[in-house]
């Protein structure tokens, strides 16, 4: 599989990648890969000095410093495994929330070509200013202050030159190794790298698109048009691109400075309810949420309003999946087990599942919660319990709904440290009964029973038409019947190497009995005193034995 990588680059990437692998102790995953032998074949070789990792860094830790070295696309390969609290125990989730996205700045010369060809003019021409030193510099992209000929503080947010080109690449390689990973790890199998992979090749395109990122800002705008506790930087369309964006300089205090929020006399408290009441509207009503609301991307302004930047990750909830949450949480206040296993098996769409011992598992977990309050619920530790009963079941969660957890935890967590008494459930109280009223009142009720009379009566509609394509498709001799064996591939590969071994042997095997009857036979030409043809024989029924043995071993099934 790795043989269709045929670019110098992409081979040459391939060998530094596997290389960083090996030296941070993933040796076996490598070989295992087939990356190894795939290279030698390539004319390729894995360095011979690797140190392997120490022993006693724990293997999150190693996977994560492995990660920051490939580069940026793993790292935003970590960021994003770190939503995925339904996969991964807590220590790895704090591991994986430790990969940054800062990088070292790109030369301003570099950076002003790549303005240039964004603007279609010099960026002298389109700003009155521009500050030769980055504000920040990012795996993607970089920030640069700027004022505009009509004297407004802007920054301009410009991608790295040549990332794309990188990230693709780099991506073409995950996809190989996800598809490898499935097939060769069964135990990693509950993982889900494929649909991992697949959902961050999205959520990384779209990242790259600064123009689709001005987009994500002026919708959550115009939700918080009205209120005038949220502000969200005006875009400059005129300046914006896909390569490119320009927006309001926000000059405030980042969240996370406490000090430099008592010194301005703001109310924690305030604060930290104004955040997670904004947070929870996109969630619960809005269906659209910034996906990384950490410190650096939410300041305070001096008027105690919070500005929210950086739309880059977003979420997406459908109505269907916002019900679904509002019925489990329903399911968890009403000690209803059986709606509560319903909706996580909707969820995850497995059909491998002990239902049994999950709804024995959901009722121990929801008898926890019996009698408690809506606004006294624990929810980000009701939460956590949830990814924890999925993770004993081999259970993985929608990516919505995986980045939904996390950016709960996170806004727990943030509010915790503005103020220790935060409680997230009282602040999600009046969005969830608000919710709650609008999936079970009548006219919710009555929108939904037509709806579902409208899809019966289309199907019965259509059953006549179906069932006779379908009878005249059998008349014809046209049906067919599809069935799709996973892993099919390997086995038909496996089953030709050892009929091609068996096939070997055999012929060493007709070599040295043809060799020993040819030593038998008198008169002929001879080598050191012996029948030459025999010899003959004999010698290459030896190389030939040599060359089976070797193959064996190297393919791993001389252990």
């Amino acid at each position: 599989m790795w043989d269709t990588l045929i670019t110098p680059h992409e081979l040459g990437r391939l060998q530094t990648l596997a290389s960083i692998l090996i030296r941070h102790g993933f040796g076996d995953m490598v070989r295992r890969l087939g990356l190894a032998r795939a290279l030698a074949r390539l004319g390729r070789a894995l360095p011979g000095n690797h140190a392997e990792a120490p022993v006693e860094l724990a293997p999150q830790v190693r996977v994560r410093l492995a990660l920051e070295e490939m580069g940026p696309c793993f790292v935003k390969l970590g960021q994003v495994l770190a939503t995925r609290v339904d996969l991964f125990p807590p220590e790895w989730i704090a591991e994986f929330s430790r990969l940054q996205s800062a990088a070292p700045a790109v030369p301003f010369e570099a950076i002003h070509a790549e303005m240039s060809e964004a603007l279609g003019m010099a960026p002298e021409s389109a700003f009155a200013w521009l500050d030769p030193r980055p504000l920040a510099a990012a795996s993607i992209a970089q920030v640069h202050r700027a004022r505009l000929r009509d004297g407004r503080e802007v920054v301009a947010k410009v991608r790295r030159p040549g990332i794309r080109a990188l990230i693709e690449a780099d991506l073409g390689l995950l996809q190989h190794a996800a598809t490898r990973i499935e097939r060769k790890f069964p135990e990693l199998r509950r993982f889900h790298p494929v649909g991992v992979v697949r959902q961050f090749r999205a959520s990384l395109m779209r990242e790259m698109d600064l123009a689709a990122e001005c987009r994500h800002a002026e919708r959550v705008a115009g939700s918080f048009a009205d209120d005038v506790r949220v502000v969200v930087p005006t875009v400059y369309w005129d300046f914006t691109s896909e390569r490119m964006n320009v927006q309001d300089f926000v000059d405030g205090m980042p969240v996370s400075d406490l000090a430099a929020l008592d010194a301005a006399g703001v109310d924690r408290c305030a604060i930290a309810r104004t955040g997670a009441q904004v947070v929870l509207k996109m969630m619960l009503e809005d269906g659209f949420f910034h996906a990384d609301p950490h410190p650096g991307n939410v300041f305070v302004l001096e008027d105690a309003r919070i500005a929210v930047i950086d739309f880059g990750m977003v979420g997406r909830l459908s109505p269907t999946r916002r019900a679904e949450v509002v019925s489990l949480l329903f399911g968890l206040v009403e000690r209803d087990s059986q709606r509560v296993t319903d909706v996580l098996l909707e969820w995850t769409r497995q059909s491998d599942v002990d239902e049994a011992q999950l709804v024995i598992d959901v009722d121990a977990f929801v008898d926890t919660y019996h009698g408690v309050p809506l606004g006294q619920l624990d929810l980000a530790g009701m939460l956590l319990e949830v990814t924890v009963l999925l993770r004993a079941h081999r259970l993985a969660l929608p990516a919505d709904l995986a980045l939904l957890i996390k950016v709960c935890l996170t806004l727990e967590g943030l509010g915790r440290s503005l103020d220790p008494d935060f409680d997230m459930a009282r602040q999600a109280q009046p969005f969830l009964r608000r919710a709650m009223a609008a999936q079970l009142g009548p006219t919710a009720i009555a929108r939904r029973g037509a709806h579902a009379l409208a899809d019966t009566a289309s199907l019965l509609a259509a059953l006549p038409r179906d069932l006779r394509r379908l009878l005249r498709a059998v008349r014809g001799g046209n049906a067919r019947l599809n069935l799709r064996m996973e892993h099919l591939q390997d086995l038909n590969r496996q089953i030709g190497h050892s009929a091609n071994r068996l096939a070997g042997g055999l012929v060493i095997a007709a070599l040295i009995i043809g060799s020993s009857i040819a030593m038998t036979v008198e008169g002929g030409p001879t080598l050191l005193g012996l029948p030459f043809f025999g010899l003959l024989g004999f010698v290459g029924a030896s190389v030939a034995g040599i060359w089976l043995l070797w193959s064996i071993f190297r393919s791993g099934g001389g252990r």
